[in-house]
């Protein structure tokens, strides 16, 4: 609620709850383009009521998203507590996936694969924030292979959100396979020359511009 706005009645207080927490369930069941209003049905209200509270899709992504992206910070803070820096590395990844199964609308979010208002691209930046050194430790321990950089787990998690989308219903696990191959490849040592670089910050900002 806006700072210095009226407190809502406790009518709409029940409303503006029980449509926060549709929202969360069916964005995570369908993603996030998802129609607002099955959103509005499932919470037992008009499509009015919602607009009251949300008046934009935006504006009722932008109040369940960046608490449910803040759990990768957990998942970092744990990858780095862990003393062998492979491990860490591998904790991290398989957590970061693990929430993107769990979740369409998540996987969708931390994919960009809908447009994302600032404060969700923000929440976005700050969960992957310890990336770097996750990434740094597992290379320095000498486990990583020492090319892989943060922005190749930016086209890691492409990749994985679109296996994660196409097989959540039919074989939801299919993305610990996948992630097993992509593992034994960054390796140190079954490290190869890639004759491509890595994506430069730049270019990654770029990619990922609306």
């Amino acid at each position: 609620m806006p700072t210095g706005s009226r407190p809502l009645r406790a009518d709409a207080a029940r409303n503006r709850d029980k449509l926060l927490a549709t929202a969360v369930r069916v964005f995570g069941e369908r993603g996030l383009d998802a129609p607002l209003e099955e959103i509005a049905r499932g919470a037992g209200v008009s499509i009015g009521t919602l607009y009251n509270h949300f008046p934009t899709r935006e504006a009722l992504l932008d109040a369940i998203l960046p608490q449910r992206i803040a759990a990768l910070d957990e998942i970092a803070a744990d990858a780095l507590t862990d003393p062998d820096p492979w491990n860490g590395f591998v904790r991290f990844v398989e957590g970061l996936f693990e929430l993107q199964a769990q979740d369409r609308g998540l996987n969708d979010a931390l994919a960009q694969r809908a447009p994302l208002s600032p404060e969700v691209v923000a929440a976005c930046h700050s969960g992957f924030r310890h990336t770097g050194r996750i990434i740094e430790r597992a290379k320095e321990g000498g486990a990583l292979r020492a090319d892989f950089e943060p922005t190749d787990l930016a086209t890691l998690v492409w990749a994985m959100s679109q296996v994660i989308r196409q097989t959540m219903d039919t074989a939801p696990d299919l993305w610990r396979r996948c992630l097993a191959f992509f593992l034994d490849g960054l390796r140190a040592d079954a490290a190869r020359p890639v004759p491509v670089p890595a994506l430069t910050a730049e270019q990654l900002t770029a990619v990922l511009r609306p």
